[in-house]
């Protein structure tokens, strides 16, 4: 991949690069037996040529241009990742209105029959069947369930809910979920309206994505708060994110006590430099190879339990 000065990016080569060799070369070097990234999405054709037309036209919504790297079809990606020792990651999806998410529903648990390394994905939005379909998907298998509060629009604490992070909390299920205000704020972002959530249902167990960018700080004291809260680390400290939402030098030392809350995500294929981007921008964070460990690792594996901690 070519990268401007901006570090804007390209579409990415079709044959393996510097770049892809660093991604396995860094696993390696920490002894690891690859990667667990628990921020990747695959979604039904339809579904992900819309989203990525949303970032074709990412400079009217966010001010700048948004060029999706990994725009290939879906074997190709899921090719990549397993090049890059990528072991075990979730089919992350959403929806953006109701009547929506049930059909993403059957389709990721099609998608994850079809390929053992994806892990049982499923999500909702705030409508009356949300309770049971979200219980059918959990009977099914699914073992992590995406809300992204931005492009949903909904309100987390919406009663239609309840029942929703009441069965994820009992269930031990792990949630993803975007409720930060970037890259540009929701009616319901920011660390207030999750954070009642969370209040309400103290066993939830949440990794919030992209560190809860841009209330990063906020998110970081809700972690340290909450047995059950972790952090992914999707698009943060890389050269493109930090024009828009730049992590505060002061938070760093926070990382480094919070090892054991933080995992691996990257936001795949939608970010617009290369997969070794984001784990350049971790490891040069310089807070050592038992942090990267634990990030690229032994946290996202503890908390699906599906391989061993290396």
């Amino acid at each position: 991949m070519t990268e401007g000065a901006d570090d804007e990016g390209q579409r990415v080569p079709t044959v393996p690069t510097a770049d892809d060799e660093y991604v396995v070369e860094l696993w390696r070097s920490l002894g690891l037996p690859g990667l667990m990234d628990l921020h990747v999405h695959f979604m039904p054709h339809r579904v992900m040529e819309a989203v990525w037309a949303f970032f074709d036209d990412a400079a009217r919504h966010y001010g700048r241009t948004w060029p999706v790297a990994y725009r290939e079809a879906a074997e190709a990606r899921l090719a990549r990742l397993r090049g890059w020792g990528v072991r075990v990651f979730p089919s992350l999806l959403y929806p953006h209105k109701p009547g929506m998410a049930e059909g993403l529903n059957d389709w990721a648990g099609s998608f994850a029959a079809d390929h053992p390394d994806v892990l049982r994905t499923a999500t909702f939005f705030a409508e009356p069947a949300a309770a049971r379909y979200v219980a059918d998907a959990l009977a099914a298998g699914a073992v992590v369930v995406k809300a992204h509060l931005q492009v949903g629009g909904y309100d987390p604490r919406d009663a239609q809910l309840d029942d929703v992070w009441g069965q994820l909390a009992e269930a031990g299920t792990l949630a993803v979920v975007h409720c930060g205000s970037g890259p540009v704020p929701g009616r319901f972002t920011g660390p207030g309206p999750f954070g009642e959530v969370l209040a309400r249902h103290p066993g939830l167990r949440v990794v919030i994505a992209h560190l809860g960018a841009p209330e990063f700080e906020d998110f970081l004291d809700l972690a340290e708060a909450r047995d059950e809260v972790y952090l992914d680390t999707a698009m943060a400290f890389t050269p493109f994110f930090n024009r828009i939402h730049p992590f505060p030098e002061r938070a760093i030392p926070r990382l480094r006590s919070l090892q054991h809350k933080i995992v691996l995500g990257s936001d795949f294929p939608n970010t617009p430099y290369t997969y070794a981007t984001q784990l350049r921008a971790l490891d040069d964070l310089g807070l050592g190879k038992d942090w990267m460990r634990a990030v690229l690792w032994d946290n996202p594996a503890r908390l699906v339990a599906r391989l061993p901690v290396a």
